[in-house]
């Protein structure tokens, strides 16, 4: 079976409930993760002991709000469409992400999981198949890089790329030059105060790897099929990840279904998880196998 026979299997009235979204439930985890980012800034801030190890914590819990960037690009993590959006964007400042852009990738994505020179997210080389690209991989550089790059050039109206329209390009200027100024003025914020620097500047740069060995889970060694089944894994991993990830472990689910919203994704694998073609024991487990298999 693959995934579209197994959404024509479930009945209507199952479907139309997994799909409802509300506000209370993305409400409630948005708090608790803005809250892990106020206590380790505090941490930071006052010194405490361990600080530096808050650093990294920090970094982690800020990094992985792409993941509800990422939902927002669904409209799922909250039923107001204005919350939807606004989080979006706020995010992509905060990670160097212009929300806008990436809701057109990450829509190729999806109507391309997987599928060489079709999938933007395997373009400029793909997945890491040697040590020296694991490793380069891993470090994030790539990613920053490459995110100046394209909000600079969609600042200047640059955009290159084959799968943002036409009519959108307007709204990507204006995103990336909002973006760049609030860069801007946040260099201008660190002739009077190292703050930002410390809570958010230097955590993100710590906690970038942590966000590349979870996303390489994802896709990564799948099949170059389009069976969501085969071309997506779900990795069982424990509540802090799933917390910090907005239950994107579940990711042949939400790929399969992309419209339930992240609260029902655990719902969504009680039905689907003994047709599951690819999985892994945790991330650790996959990082072992992946690394031992590169040439």
């Amino acid at each position: 079976m693959d995934h579209k026979a197994f959404i024509a299997t479930l009945p209507r009235e199952a479907l139309a409930q997994l799909n409802t979204t509300a506000d209370a439930p993305g409400l409630r985890h948005l708090a608790g993760h803005v809250g892990l980012i106020v206590l380790f800034g505090s941490w930071i801030v006052f010194g405490l002991p361990l600080w530096q190890v808050a650093l990294v914590a920090q970094g982690i819990a800020i990094c992985f709000l792409f993941t509800l960037q990422h939902e927002c690009t669904h409209k799922t993590p909250f039923a107001s469409l204005a919350v939807n959006e606004w989080t979006g964007r706020v995010v992509g400042v905060l990670i160097l992400q212009p929300f806008e852009w990436f809701r057109y990738l990450h829509l190729a994505h999806h109507r391309h999981t997987n599928i060489p020179d079709k999938d933007p997210e395997l373009t400029g080389g793909g997945k890491p198949e040697t040590p020296w690209q694991y490793i380069r991989h891993i470090s994030g550089l790539p990613t920053w890089i490459a995110m100046a790059r394209i909000t600079w050039d969609n600042a200047r109206g640059q955009i290159r790329d084959d799968f943002t329209p036409g009519r959108a390009k307007p709204r990507l200027i204006r995103e990336a030059r909002v973006m760049l100024a609030l860069y801007a003025a946040t260099l201008v914020s660190l002739f009077f105060t190292p703050l930002l620097f410390w809570v958010w500047l230097l955590p993100v740069l710590l906690g970038q790897p942590f966000l590349r060995l979870y996303l390489l889970a994802e896709h990564g060694r799948c099949p170059f099929v389009v069976n969501m089944f085969e071309n997506t894994r779900t990795t069982y991993t424990n509540r802090i990840i799933r917390f910090l990830a907005w239950n994107m472990p579940y990711h042949t689910e939400h790929h399969t279904l992309p419209m339930v919203p992240f609260h029902r994704l655990p719902a969504l694998h009680d039905l689907m998880q003994d047709k599951l073609g690819v999985t892994a024991d945790g991330y650790a487990t996959f990082h072992a196998e992946y690394v031992a298999n590169l040439r």
